[in-house]
């Protein structure tokens, strides 16, 4: 019986320690909030020198990830060019303090890579690691496997630009701060969020609020 109660507690530390927990999103904002053109003339990049450490609500990450995916518009399309209509093919990863993401867009749920704290090592910047979130942006090569490596490239760089861009304006439109930095650490990136081999880190955005 003894041993019997050792095991169970083992089961549980390591279950504490390893096992992976996924996060449920707040639905999205999908009505009011600020027009187009304030957002436009608001938008801007934080300076990364003095980035503020405040932490964003659920809600608020919820509605960010909601328009940086470009799944915006139901069944009637996307607001991120998506080459031949395919899925998406850049993937949006999430790094805080408790860890590192995957936003998954079907489902619109954070799933657990792991327990980590990278934002001090993801870009070549001291100051990445005061943003409270850091999203990280990440092509696909599976989904775009049937075109050449250059082809492939252009294709997730403008996927990243139209995605960084819906970043900016929603988080003027909710008053916070965000900046887009292409000086990153790939290697480490690849490594920390367990990347299949023809996967690529484009770049990062930071929130902070």
């Amino acid at each position: 019986m003894l041993l019997l109660r050792r095991f169970a507690v083992f089961l549980l530390i390591s279950c504490i320690s390893y096992c992976y927990a996924d996060v449920t999103l707040p639905t999205p904002q999908k009505k009011e909030g600020m027009g187009l053109f304030d957002s436009l003339k608001k938008r801007t990049s934080t300076p990364g020198g003095g980035f503020p450490t405040g932490m964003l609500s659920d809600d608020e990450l919820s509605n960010v990830l909601w328009a940086a995916s470009g799944l915006n518009r139901g069944k009637n399309g996307w607001t991120v060019p998506m080459a031949s209509g395919k899925p998406p093919y850049v993937r949006l990863y999430v790094a805080s303090e408790k860890g590192t993401f995957v936003y998954e867009w079907e489902g619109h749920y954070l799933r657990e890579i792991n327990k980590q704290d990278i934002r001090g090592e993801i870009g070549k910047q001291n100051f990445t690691k005061r943003a409270p979130y850091i999203l990280i942006f990440v092509s696909d090569g599976d989904s775009l496997k049937d075109y050449d490596a250059q082809q492939a490239n252009d294709f997730s760089q403008i996927a990243v630009g139209a995605m960084s861009q819906n970043v900016y304006l929603s988080a003027a439109a909710l008053k916070l701060s965000t900046r887009y930095i292409h000086s990153i650490n790939p290697e480490f990136i690849n490594q920390s969020l367990q990347l299949p081999e023809n996967s690529k880190p484009i770049g990062i955005m930071l929130l902070g609020k």
